[in-house]
């Protein structure tokens, strides 16, 4: 079976390459933070995105040298990674994940970091776009909100447990409440609500992620002349709601087709779907 490999510092070892300690802040305390991108037709997709935000969450939990995970550093080390893999022309799902450096309790002994750059064929995982989702609501914990809550953190309880009812009931998705038992996202993606000829989305005050994707489909959607808004949003509303579907960086938009009893059209999502595909950004 051929080596798979990994980019962990800036040095290509094989994947199962032991490269952390049980002192690893990472490991001891989820110490860190990750970004999960697409990586498609020799790009990766809304890169510039991506960067803005990991280099956001790196100031926000004090990591130095942000500026050096820039465009270039990131889209040079995954073309690199995708060769080494021998993974050119294929779709790939890129993982970097950034932790603190150091042992130390709590209290960190520095705040310079380490990486490591993952990539991964897209495969079984990109579902058929005309199969939509059944989903849950999960409800055993809720996820409080405060300044860290939009943070893709490598602290990530919550979302495991969640993983485990979605698994245990065989839900292809399940949805996350907060706090208070508004809608907040979904186990992997954000989530979109279309009612009333509105299309709405759990405000980034409700404790969900800041998703690269989420921004590009409000987007699109403002483009369309869909109007957006960002709101607190009582899960009563997928009992009454048109559409409701999820989004992230590697599947892009999936489309919900049942809740209990409920099932979902798919025509604002459709329109959106097919509008992500040709979908780019000016630069400058």
């Amino acid at each position: 079976m051929p080596i798979h490999y990994i980019n962990h510092n800036g040095t290509l070892v094989p994947e199962d390459t032991f490269i952390l300690t049980a002192g690893n802040r990472s490991f001891r305390y989820g110490d860190g933070i990750f970004e999960t991108m697409l990586y498609k037709d020799g790009e990766i997709r809304f890169l510039s995105f991506h960067i803005e935000r990991l280099q956001r969450s790196m100031q926000k939990i004090h990591l130095d040298y942000y500026n050096k995970f820039d465009t270039y550093f990131v889209k040079s080390a995954t073309e690199e990674l995708v060769r080494k893999n021998n993974m050119v022309g294929q779709q790939v799902r890129v993982r970097l994940i950034v932790y603190r450096e150091g042992e130390g309790l709590y209290t960190p002994e520095t705040n310079k970091p380490s990486f490591v750059l993952q990539v991964h064929k897209v495969g079984d995982e990109r579902r058929d776009k005309k199969v939509g989702l059944i989903v849950d609501l999960y409800t055993e914990y809720k996820k409080p909100y405060s300044d860290l809550s939009d943070l893709k953190s490598n602290n990530a309880l919550l979302y495991v447990m969640a993983g485990l009812y979605k698994k245990k009931f065989n839900y292809d998705e399940v949805l996350i409440l907060n706090q208070e038992g508004n809608l907040c996202e979904a186990l992997t993606s954000n989530i979109f609500v279309y009612y009333d000829k509105v299309l709405y989305t759990p405000a980034l005050n409700q404790g969900c992620i800041d998703g690269v994707m989420r921004r590009v489909v409000m987007d699109i959607a403002a483009h369309e002349g869909i109007p957006v808004v960002e709101a607190e949003i009582n899960p009563e509303i997928m009992k009454s709601a048109d559409e409701i579907f999820c989004t992230n960086a590697v599947q892009g938009i999936q489309w919900v087709m049942g809740y209990k009893q409920k099932r979902y059209f798919n025509r604002i999502s459709r329109i959106l779907q097919e509008r992500l595909g040709t979908w780019v950004y000016e630069e400058g």
